[in-house]
């Protein structure tokens, strides 16, 4: 089974209006003000995964300015899994500061959600060495035993659209600060799982997990072989951040990477799977 653990869909109605959004939107128009930036639906992810044969897929919302277009996103998402339940596993994405963001978690898990994310904290205006300022939410989510997907980068290297400055240093403080929550940090935590070889990191981060986001753009495909060489291996999980990217794409640097058949299969869908499961969103 192949599970893509981070992938977003719009509303179509967002979709169709995309040049009003652009206009309206700040980190919208950051990311998506290029024509050639690709949106999917619900249904056009779900092609896309019959496509590539994944079994299963997170579903996302984005870091709106407008707190009401969290509340749309969200409801299409737990439509978008009504719809698909056997396919897509919905995330709801509320802005963390806002004080209505906690009320909206327990509505959105009323309707079926089952995480929080792709929470980006350069496009949502926190950051994550702030751990006080987000007590509500990490009080919320844990209330429900919901898992926080959250974007990292790394602090060397280019600047891209949505990059950000999340470092794996206010990773790594903010999972200290709440060690009960289950993390997992987008775009190979921006080199955070690499300091879980030090034994000391690799306890206090017991419950931080990491996808492959993006992969593509970040890192040449030797990364695959050295992640799952790790200690760690058993938190690694595929993801394409499609439709940034086309899932086909993500699963061939998978497929090439020259892993065993296990490894492959923990990579693709074994690890996610355990993780959901556990953290109560599989059904």
């Amino acid at each position: 089974m192949i599970i893509d653990f981070h992938t977003h869909i719009f509303p179509p109605e967002i979709i169709e209006q995309r040049s009003r959004y652009v206009r309206e939107q700040k980190w919208f128009s950051r990311l998506y003000g290029d024509r050639n930036a690709r949106m999917s639906s619900a249904r056009g992810l779900v092609e896309e995964m019959d496509r590539c044969g994944v079994e299963r897929a997170v579903a996302c919302g984005f870091a709106w300015d407008s707190f009401e277009l969290y509340v749309r996103t969200n409801d299409y998402i737990a439509e978008a899994v009504s719809r698909f339940p056997d396919r897509l596993i919905g995330f709801a994405n509320v802005p963390p500061l806002h004080p209505e963001a906690p009320a909206e978690i327990d509505r959105c898990v009323e309707m079926g959600l089952k995480g929080i994310g792709e929470l980006k904290p350069t496009g949502q205006g926190f950051s994550l060495d702030e751990p006080e300022k987000l007590a509500p939410l990490a009080e919320a989510a844990a209330r429900h035993g919901l898992p926080l997907l959250i974007h990292i980068s790394e602090p060397v290297g280019r600047y891209y659209p949505g990059k950000g400055f999340t470092s794996p240093r206010k990773a790594y403080r903010f999972a200290l600060a709440f060690p009960e929550l289950k993390l997992v940090y987008a775009h190979w935590g921006g080199g955070l799982l690499f300091y879980e070889l030090l034994p000391d990191v690799r306890r206090e981060l017991a419950n931080v997990y990491y996808d492959c986001a993006a992969n593509p753009y970040l890192y040449d495909d030797e990364i695959f072989a050295l992640a799952m060489q790790l200690p760690i291996r058993h938190k690694l999980f595929f993801a394409s951040d499609y439709p940034l990217l086309p899932l086909d794409s993500c699963l061939e640097e998978v497929t090439g990477a020259g892993l065993d058949a296990e490894q492959s299969a923990a990579l693709l869908g074994g690890n996610a799977e355990a993780f959901l499961r556990e953290a109560g969103a599989w059904s």
